[in-house]
């Protein structure tokens, strides 16, 4: 993300900011740690806390930047991060084929923490796509969880989400609901929750009308500035009591579209104004970025601390070219219309960020298999011309033709 390469290794970048994380409380160091507060008595200590908010009402706290674990395919990053302070990681049953569980679950029991850590972790919801029964969606909800579960070698899930919701009517889906109900009786969840990138204030409005569910992980960021309808959703959830944790924060993933807009700007620049812009909004509890090293965490945690704007995080998130130049897919579904031979757009479009801009082509191959039958990338082969247009600031015909290139 970073312009300049930085020389802070692991070693570094942990003695760098160990005193201070033992002074506010967050780390505990054991003998056999990978560092020492002995290998830094000239260490800096921090001005300002961390910054955390509650969970719920009556819930834990937890930093305001937490690890979306996505790619992260280095156990040490999990460690990494814990080690930082982050106290919250967000992985699914899908990413990396549930290897991604297995890691958190690794990381967390080796270093005995799992009572200091919020986990939550997302499975498919049943009846969404397949058109299950209610007692069908609520044994696969509850026979998903338990496969979590396993993976995550764990008695009890934080926070389940019932993952991708794209459709209003599926927040009330009665078989889902009973199925986590009987999880939390159980004591094998702790919170409920729903995910969505598609149609976010409809969603949302419906989980705060239905009153179910806890947590709302959501798409948000600063190219959505302008969505007064998502915004007010975001708060009346807040005011409800609902958490609000934020995904897509960067807006352009893990890598920049358009290189020539960073011209004026460092990434550092770029991370920190992005993900700051989101956190500086009271009714979000925490956001959930990916990072792959440790400059990367360094960048992101330092957020935690901090949420002025610098002058140059100013002028990055006012820039209107930054906003066109970055095009971010709202999957608010408009663009469907627009093409003549039904292609599911806004799936192929997220298909081809995770392709192109996260470089996870298992996430991104995911994503077109669960295309419904008929709307798929087929549909795009023989077509010479795109037709389809987006209300905002997508170039679907070109994303559409490096998609083609990518598994055509």
């Amino acid at each position: 993300m970073s312009e300049k390469k930085s020389n802070l290794s692991r070693r570094g970048f942990l003695t760098t900011a160990a005193s201070g994380l033992v002074s506010s409380g967050l780390l505990s160091l054991a003998p056999d740690r990978a560092f020492s507060l002995q290998a830094i008595p000239d260490a800096e200590q921090p001005e300002k806390a961390i910054i955390k908010r509650k969970l719920s009402p009556n819930g834990p706290e937890v930093p305001i930047v937490s690890m979306g674990v996505l790619s992260a395919n280095n156990p040490e990053m999990i460690q990494a991060a814990y080690e930082a302070g982050i106290r919250h990681f967000s992985t699914s049953a899908y990413y990396q084929f549930g290897r991604n569980e297995m890691a958190v679950g690794n990381v967390v029991n080796r270093l005995k923490v799992r009572d200091k850590v919020v986990i939550a972790t997302g499975v498919s919801g049943p009846g969404h796509r397949r058109g299950l029964t209610e007692a069908g969606a609520k044994n696969e909800l509850i026979a998903a969880c338990e496969a979590s579960l396993e993976r995550l070698g764990t008695d009890y899930i934080d926070i389940l989400y019932v993952y991708e919701i794209e459709n209003p009517e599926t927040v009330g889906n009665e078989g889902i609901m009973e199925g986590m109900r009987i999880l939390k009786q159980q004591g094998k969840v702790r919170y409920g929750g729903i995910s969505t990138h598609t149609r976010m204030t409809e969603i949302i409005n419906a989980a705060i009308a239905g009153g179910f569910y806890e947590v709302v992980l959501t798409a948000i960021n600063f190219t959505l500035a302008d969505d007064t309808a998502l915004l007010n959703a975001i708060k009346t959830a807040a005011e409800k009591g609902i958490a609000i944790i934020a995904m897509k924060t960067l807006a352009y993933g893990g890598r920049w579209p358009n290189e020539s807009l960073l011209k004026d700007f460092s990434g550092t620049t770029v991370v920190q104004a992005a993900l700051k812009w989101v956190m500086r909004n009271e009714n979000i509890c925490t956001c959930i970025p990916g990072f792959m090293n440790y400059d990367h965490l360094r960048e992101d945690f330092s957020v935690a601390y901090d949420l002025e704007y610098t002058d140059e995080e100013k002028k990055f998130l006012s820039d209107k070219d930054v906003i066109l130049g970055i095009g971010f897919c709202r999957q608010c579904r408009k663009c469907v219309a627009s093409c003549p031979e039904g292609v599911d757009l806004p799936k192929l479009v997220r298909s081809h960020v995770y392709a192109a801009q996260y470089g996870d082509f298992q996430l991104s191959r995911a994503t077109l298999d669960d295309v419904s039958p008929g709307a798929g990338l087929d549909n795009c082969r023989d077509c010479m011309k795109c037709q389809a247009r987006c209300a905002h600031t997508v170039d679907i015909a070109r994303r559409i033709a490096e998609l083609k290139t990518i598994y055509c």
